[in-house]
């Protein structure tokens, strides 16, 4: 009797401690699946391009190169618009400086001919 008891408690915990335990969180069962946007094209498989010919095939085709001329239009156009604009600048500016030269001397044409009737 004595010896049954203490057999008893090993047993036990021999098979609480050899259990299988799944740790908290964590579940084998579940699959992780990624989702992506793109699929995956071996480099090798026929239809597989290299980056360089898909960029020279992207760049010969009709809508790119019709954006380019597009780009070149608009930035000529801008071009024409800001020399236009520096134009109209400058001669506003010439404008301006012909009227103030014009101020000067007709406030300087005066001075000198106030004082000369005033002097008399």
């Amino acid at each position: 009797m004595k010896n049954v008891l203490p057999a008893i408690f090993i047993l036990t915990v021999l098979f609480t401690a050899c259990s299988k335990k799944e740790s908290p969180g964590f579940a084998e069962d579940q699959d992780i699946k990624m989702h992506y946007d793109t699929t995956a094209v071996d480099s090798f498989s026929t239809g597989a391009v290299s980056v360089d010919i898909a960029r020279k095939i992207r760049m010969s085709s009709p809508q790119y190169l019709d954006s380019v001329k597009q780009a070149k239009k608009l930035a000529e156009e801008e071009k024409k618009l800001k020399a236009e604009l520096e134009k109209e600048n400058k001669a506003k500016l010439d404008d301006e400086k012909k009227k103030a030269e014009a101020e000067k001397k007709s406030k300087a044409a005066e001075t000198p001919a106030t004082h000369e009737t005033k002097a008399e």
